[in-house]
């Protein structure tokens, strides 16, 4: 859900600066600044588009308020042209806001209109905290002659919003649907027909149930209609084979809620998912552990929610949270909530039918892969305590090789982990930039985290070359128990938001990042490129997305970053705006940084002027930001064409006026030290971690699996020496590799890449 605490704002007239703000844009400002700012400065707000970090002045003369959820209809649209077309349809906005699941529409499909039910409303994706709206949607289920006209069955990515047969559902935002019934007060149709009355029935029920002239019992799992017909899926007690932990599908009329008595083939109420166990395993178990049941289908997996009793229920019970959505309620159990999670994840079982996590645990020599034998939690806890793991250095280039290189190498995953294993193993493997973070003083509440961090990750990597997927996962629910997000156990997350909880929310770090904007300088931990339409890149370098980014935004650098975390240009995860981008070893940011000594870029004289319009001229190189001495700027802009160029002084520190050359000036640069890459939803990572032109490893944290649902999966770290290969060559050379064809994982690094993370060498030892 989008946060409470902003206040959204629709640009209706198109500000004069900055000027890739459009008419349309939506944009939003935190209310505590609204507050502040409006009782001292009543005609401008600094506001933040809707996935920018950045903060701009608008005319509030330029904007309108918009409800939360006026915003969130507005933002799924597909362009501002379109949200600003769309706002100045008040009515059809109101009658979005009024339609509810259940109600009849149309939805435009192509140039049909098709016939269907609102069987869903809300984000497709997981918002962030540098973007906090993700857009409602309408889940509609086609009905009748329409059925198979739609493109989803009420999936979306990994996540099932609503269910329907194959090619009968479609996701459109509100500018597509119109009720069948023009009145926001249309009559709903519920999801089964009015003759199935399930209200006395919810998933989680005891119930009793006929087969066979026998009854048995069990708890219900789901209701649902098929072919005309109403069935109850149960999760028996018992089934007609004496095999406990079955699931049968029996219709609605054979089904009786409650226990009824049933003479001798009655039996004990027992929880369904219960397997005999004699190891008293479970009596180890607490909140939070990750542990294993069985189901009618197998082994299923899942974290220790709640502990207790239930109503009716004398023996102690756990609330599990599932790894998978086979459960039968959000946290809830007839109606009362014990705990909160994802719908359909959580289930009750008796606390004596879990057993620890075998994928966890698993040593056993029958397997062809085994985990590397790692400290056990008692002797990191009493390492601990001698200060013996305070401060493991990071992986150096000579022993890379020996303590890296291999699977069952690096960080394990486990369920939708990979975009923590990523980021951590980019960030900590093989640099130490921001090892700050691992030591600095904080808040009691977030020291175990912190411990967690340092203790049971970074250092178990460095020193052993491996950490196991149960540390991960004690890291996520330790997140997850701060409040910032319900489902970071179990759903995919971007790395962006991952590292600013980390760095910002947990730990207090300082912004890596501080730009400067029209004289003020605004704070960050990521960037995210913009590029604007008329860009001319077709085979860029990181360093020309950067300054292309900068010049179309107006920013500079307030100062020299000692981390810099680039987000790559994209539309959404799964849309590239390039086919390839050429990694750049170096980044040279001097004339990036608002102050400083800057050389005129054609004699080498101390520059006194920048022309942002000269910036694409193709007469100039193609990276790097244009400025000039006195005397070359007039000979340039004597030209007919470059007559109309507006120049803009340089900020020259005093030390320097006067002279000519400056004979000491330093070039500041970033090296770049990992490069976090996706594709399909899956993340893995490319680290540069030594000076040779093929110090290059791979990492996955998920690069195979042994064993299917009851197995684990195998990290691998492996070199990858042809990224340098592919490096050395022209960009001519790179614009005719076929991605396919190219060798060992070097595709991924050039067309998939993510996330660039560059560090200081210098700028890192002071912060």
């Amino acid at each position: 859900m989008m946060s409470t605490d902003n206040l959204y704002f629709i640009i209706t007239t198109k500000p004069d600066y900055p000027g890739h703000i459009n008419a349309g844009c939506i944009c939003f400002i935190r209310e505590y600044k609204y507050r502040s700012e409006i009782s001292h400065s009543p005609k401008k707000l600094h506001v933040c588009k809707a996935c920018s970090p950045l903060d701009y002045a608008i005319d509030l003369s330029c904007m309108e308020q918009l409800s939360a959820e006026e915003a969130e209809l507005l933002q799924a649209l597909p362009d501002d042209t379109e949200r600003l077309k769309w706002f100045k349809e008040k009515n059809a906005l109101q009658t979005a806001l009024g339609l509810t699941k259940g109600t009849p529409v149309t939805v435009d499909q192509g140039r049909q209109e098709l016939r269907g039910i609102i069987r869903y409303i809300g984000t497709l994706t997981e918002p962030t905290f540098s973007c906090p709206l993700s857009g409602t949607f309408f889940g509609i289920e086609l009905q009748g002659k329409d059925k198979g006209k739609g493109d989803t069955d009420g999936t979306h990515g990994y996540k099932t919003l609503f269910s329907c047969p194959k090619d009968c559902g479609i996701f459109a935002p509100f500018s597509r649907v119109r009720p069948v019934v023009p009145s926001t007060l249309s009559p709903s149709i519920p999801e089964h027909s009015p003759q199935l009355d399930t209200e006395e029935l919810a998933p989680g029920d005891r119930v009793t149930y006929f087969t066979n002239d026998k009854c048995r019992h069990g708890m219900v799992v789901e209701l649902r209609e098929e072919d005309g017909k109403h069935v109850v899926r149960i999760s028996t007690d018992m089934d007609e084979n004496g095999k406990r932990g079955g699931e049968v599908e029996v219709p609605l009329y054979a089904v009786a809620k409650g226990e009824v008595p049933a003479g001798p083939e009655s039996m004990e109420v027992d929880t369904p998912l219960e397997k005999p166990n004699t190891d008293d395993l479970y009596l180890d178990l607490a909140l939070d552990s990750a542990v294993e049941v069985t189901v009618a289908t197998g082994n299923s997996y899942g974290t220790i929610r709640w502990i207790g009793t239930l109503p009716s229920r004398q023996e102690t019970m756990a609330g599990l949270e599932l790894d998978e959505e086979i459960g039968v309620s959000d946290g809830t159990f007839k109606g009362e909530r014990f705990f909160r999670c994802a719908h359909k994840r959580a289930l009750f079982v008796k606390l004596r039918s879990c057993r620890p996590d075998s994928r966890i645990q698993r040593t056993s020599s029958s397997h062809s892969e085994r985990m590397p034998a790692v400290e056990t939690e008692t002797e990191r806890e009493a390492e601990r305590s001698t200060g013996k793991l305070e401060a493991v250095p990071p992986i150096s280039a000579e022993q890379v090789k020996p303590l890296l290189i291999g699977r069952m190498k690096g960080i394990q995953g486990h369920c939708n982990s990979c975009y923590m294993d990523a980021a951590l193993f980019s960030l900590f493997s093989c640099s130490s930039v921001l090892d700050s973070m691992l030591f600095k003083s904080t808040e009691p509440r977030d020291t175990p985290i912190q411990n967690t961090l340092l203790h049971d990750i970074v250092n178990p990597l460095r020193r052993e070359g491996f950490v196991k997927g149960l540390q991960i996962m004690k890291l996520r629910q330790q997140l997850q128990e701060h409040g910032y997000s319900h489902s970071f156990t179990t759903d995919e997350k971007d790395p962006e938001e991952f590292l600013t909880v980390i760095m910002h929310h947990i730990l207090a770090l300082d912004p890596l990042l501080k730009l400067s904007a029209a004289g003020k300088v605004q704070e960050s931990y990521c960037y995210q490129i913009f590029l604007d339409q008329n860009h001319s890149l077709v085979l860029p370098t990181v360093q020309q997305l950067l300054e292309h980014s900068f010049h179309s935004s107006e920013l500079k650098l307030a100062e020299v970053p000692s981390c810099l975390i680039l987000q790559m240009p994209r539309f959404g995860k799964k849309f590239k705006m390039f086919d390839k981008i050429i990694p750049s070893l170096e980044l040279d940011i001097t004339d990036l940084l608002s102050e400083g000594p800057q050389q005129c870029m054609l004699c080498g004289n101390l520059a006194r002027e920048e022309c942002p319009a000269c910036f694409k001229d193709p007469l100039f190189s193609q990276t790097g930001f244009k400025v000039f001495c006195e005397t070359c700027s007039s000979q340039v802009h004597s030209h007919p064409q470059r007559r109309s160029h507006q120049r803009a002084p340089l900020d020259i520190p005093k030390g320097y006026v006067g002279h000519g050359v400056p004979h000491s000036l330093t070039r500041d640069k970033l090296e770049l030290f990992a490069v976090l890459c996706i594709e399909t939803s899956h993340y893995v990572s490319f680290i540069k971690y030594g000076p040779g032109s093929q110090d290059w490893i791979f990492f996955d944290s998920m690069a195979d699996r042994e064993g299917e649902r009851d197995g684990f999966n195998i990290p691998e770290v492996q070199a990858c020496p042809e990224v340098g290969r592919y490096l050395e060559m022209s960009p001519a050379e790179l614009a005719n590799q076929v991605p396919r064809e190219m060798e060992g994982v070097a595709k991924r690094l050039f067309c998939d890449a993510y996330m660039y993370l560059y560090q200081s060498t210098s700028m890192c030892l002071y912060r």
